[in-house]
């Protein structure tokens, strides 16, 4: 039996108090790190292989990813 392939969606930033990088997928809360861009989304889709090992999703909506602006007031 041929398995299913999922598209999911990955968030990579640096962590704001070191020099790793941090990898969330939204669409499970799965979240990990690695030293590298490639490392921390191995790491992530490894997470998330597991997550969903134990945690089957119900629905198949995707995340909406976008972008948004504030005011620089807000930081002061």
């Amino acid at each position: 039996m041929r398995k299913k392939t999922l598209n999911f969606t990955a968030v990579i930033y640096p962590d704001a108090d070191s020099d790793w990088l941090v990898a969330h997928n939204p669409e499970t809360g799965t979240t990990t790190q690695g030293k590298t861009f490639e490392e921390a989304l191995a790491n992530l889709k490894e997470a998330t292989e597991l997550y969903l090992s134990e945690f089957p999703l119900a629905t198949k909506r995707r995340a909406i990813l976008t972008t948004f602006e504030v005011s620089s007031l807000a930081h002061a």
